[in-house]
């Protein structure tokens, strides 16, 4: 039995659905029972767990040989939020006797500070380690599906925002499909030590994004690449709480100086091309507008 947290979400609901694809018994942890129905129909265990519940995320972990870990990031918590999150976690695990974590974890978690929400990835990839699992971590680059944050500008105003000195330089972007895949691979292929994985993805711009996604829209699609001093205004502006817009600033500021880069045990090759993706977010937008 495997345990995966985070089954309604994109990496966790891939992890979930690639391990029963391949007739692997699965126990989904949701926090709202009302979504647990969709992964009983599936053939799925469900257990009701709050992650920062640590004694009910024990108990749901209690009996698998293998369990999924992701920390979410929640729009109102603060860091210390996050890391009490990941402390229940660790505690958790630790508790259940769970031989095997794979945990959901980003480039530039290696660094204690200066990441934005990385650093709280950081903490808990620390946790898990300390609590004396076999951890798998799978560090991830930037998501192709997080194109859906500016969705709505660009359907609505025709403009691609970008935090960053420029739009045209290229960067690894993994299809949460790909994550998920490699997640349940490492759950039923268990290394032998602790260790690190980093996606290599394919590369593209943000304007390449942007390209794409107005061909598939049918429209004109204006990149403007956004001053670093209107950042928070744009974010807020965006319904982005304050204390999480300054920690997305952070990470942004990560980004262009260049720091979030791979450094694992080893490299796994991802090859889900953007423009399928692309295509999945905007027939899922027109399906649900």
């Amino acid at each position: 039995m495997y345990a995966i947290t985070g089954a309604t979400g994109h990496v966790g609901g891939a992890t979930a659905q690639a391990l029963l694809t391949a007739g692997a018994p699965v126990r989904v942890i949701v926090r709202d029972p009302g979504k647990a129905q969709q992964w009983s129909d599936l053939g799925a265990e469900v257990a009701v767990a709050d992650l920062t519940d640590r004694t009910a995320l024990a108990a749901a972990l209690v009996g698998c040989r293998g369990a999924f870990v992701m920390l979410p990031t929640v729009a109102t918590f603060t860091g210390a939020d996050h890391r009490g999150m990941a402390d229940s976690i660790a505690a958790a695990v630790a508790a259940s006797d769970v031989p095997h974590v794979v945990m959901l974890s980003s480039v530039g978690a290696e660094l204690p500070d200066g990441t934005g929400p990385i650093r709280w990835l950081h903490h808990l990839e620390n946790r898990l380690r300390e609590s004396g699992v076999l951890l798998t971590a799978i560090r991830a680059p930037h998501f192709q599906e997080k194109v859906e944050s500016v969705l709505d500008a660009v359907t609505g105003t025709g403009t691609y925002p970008v935090f960053g000195d420029s739009a045209d330089v290229a960067i690894p972007m993994v299809a949460t499909q790909d994550v998920g895949a490699a997640a349940a691979r490492a759950l039923t292929l268990p290394p032998a030590v602790s260790e690190v994985v980093d996606l290599a993805a394919p590369s593209y711009t943000e304007r390449q994004v942007a390209e794409l996604l107005g061909a598939m829209l049918g429209r004109a699609v204006d990149v403007v690449t956004l001053p670093r001093p209107s950042w928070h205004d744009a974010l807020v502006s965006a319904a982005v709480p304050p204390l999480l817009a300054d920690e997305l600033i952070a990470l942004y500021d990560a980004d262009n100086r260049g720091v979030l880069r791979p450094c694992g045990d080893r490299r796994e090759r991802c090859t889900t091309e953007l423009e399928d993706t692309l295509r999945r977010v905007v027939r899922t937008a027109t399906t649900a507008g």
